[in-house]
């Protein structure tokens, strides 16, 4: 199948998802087939840099804006603001109509395309707000007691740390906090470390699958296999791998993952995913008791009562937007683009990697300290001087700047970061 008729399939599927006027439908699939156009050629095209010029321009972002921060932060697609705009005036032409039950169908919809994003079972994804929300929702449910111990490596985000640090102070669990190299030699290296921490009081260990620190990515799996022979909990904090690299959460073994779709996915703000193995879907109790508390499905952790609904379907479309352009060929480009980073930071003695460089232990967050600059002067000064975004990053040992590479960047944007790094 040429490349234009696979992203015209997978295209229409959005259009066909959106419940909208005759009007908007009309001129929501003129828009695809405008873009079906320009991504998709023949397979010649494939691999091309115009390809990824061409994707770069399905997003909104200031065309003098250098924008290396999607782990904070990511656009959304043109695509999908104009589906969820699509999706507002629809609520507001007949509110409660829309949002207690017009949507049901549409919503399910939504949880389905994530449950196949993941290789999960629908019946197993609740669609909450943030990665934040996920972590307190493992955190409130468990019954710890005084003692009991949750394993915190230190590199974990303050989302996935100040939930049990509230439990800490208000039940008396004990905390425990493995220190983890910024460059490891191997994952045997991080799961033994993790191993040493285990002692017959811990009951939680709480991880982040890919560090939004340095983007160290860690070995779930084997830690998860190693936590269940001995009882032991698993909680995932996937903010940063969710839309970045290949999901399959059954195949992980953990017992809850959690994310944000906002960042790596595109989705509107403020939406999330949070993930129960069956067996272990009992322990979580909701954060909001509001009507449907009896519901015995994990559906019962998004029970708001109301909420931003136009938003939320606009998730289903981003997970087309993804799958459309194909989740392999996504992850390949980041790859790709955090080779040609790393040859180019390499070529120079003043820019010192913090960053593992397998395949295995990373993929789209690089953290690079330049040697004798305070970090965050010299992100203001090249946010000031050539408009490049990104996040400074000052903590642990770490003294860098943090990038990262999605598939709106292009080698030309990574030249001139670089550039401008040497020149600053």
């Amino acid at each position: 199948m040429q490349r234009r008729q696979f992203l015209a399939a997978g295209f229409s599927s959005i259009t066909g998802s959106l419940l909208l006027s005759q009007h908007a439908k009309a001129e929501l699939s003129e828009n695809l087939a405008q873009l079906t156009q320009t991504l998709g050629d023949n397979n010649r095209h494939t691999d091309s840099q115009a390809f990824w010029q061409n994707v770069k321009h399905q997003f909104p972002l200031q065309p003098e804006l250098y924008y290396f921060n999607n782990a904070s932060l990511g656009p959304s697609p043109n695509i999908v603001n104009k589906a969820v705009q699509e999706f507002r005036l629809q609520l507001e032409s007949f509110p409660s109509k829309y949002m207690w039950g017009g949507w049901k169908k549409e919503k399910e919809q939504v949880r389905e395309k994530i449950a196949t994003l993941v290789h999960a079972s629908p019946e197993d994804i609740a669609l909450i707000h943030n990665a934040t929300e996920g972590m307190n929702l493992v955190a409130a449910s468990l019954k710890l007691s005084p003692g009991d111990e949750v394993i915190l490596g230190n590199h974990e985000h303050p989302s996935g740390t100040i939930p049990w640090q509230h439990w800490q102070e208000t039940k008396g669990i004990k905390l425990v906090r493995p220190e983890l190299p910024l460059l490891p030699q191997s994952t045997r290296e991080i799961v033994e470390i993790y191993r040493q921490a285990i002692t017959d009081k811990t009951k939680v260990i709480s991880i982040v699958h890919i560090t939004n620190t340095n983007g160290m990515i860690l070995p779930i799996k084997e830690i998860a296999d190693m936590a269940h022979d001995r009882g032991i909990l698993v909680a995932v904090d996937g903010a940063q791998a969710l839309g970045m690299i290949p999901l399959n959460l059954p195949e992980l073994g953990i017992d809850f993952y959690t994310a944000s779709s906002h960042k790596w996915l595109f989705s509107p703000k403020g939406l999330g995913i949070f993930y129960a193995k069956r067996s272990s879907q009992h322990f979580i109790k909701p954060l909001i008791v509001a009507s449907g508390y009896e519901d015995k499905s994990i559906r019962r952790l998004e029970n708001y009562n109301s909420r931003n609904l136009p938003e939320l379907l606009g998730l289903g479309v981003s997970v087309d937007f993804h799958q459309s352009l194909g989740e392999q060929k996504k992850y390949q480009r980041i790859l790709e683009l955090k080779h040609y980073i790393r040859k180019r930071l390499t070529s120079d003695t003043q820019f010192h990697i913090k960053t593992p460089e397998p395949d295995e232990l990373s993929a789209g967050i690089i953290c690079v300290e330049i040697k004798g600059q305070e970090v965050r002067a010299l992100n203001d000064r090249i946010a000031a001087q050539s408009n490049i975004n990104c996040r400074p990053m000052d903590v642990l040992t770490l003294n860098g700047l943090r990038f990262s590479l999605s598939i709106y960047n292009t080698e030309k944007d990574i030249d001139y970061l670089i550039n401008a790094l040497q020149m600053s």
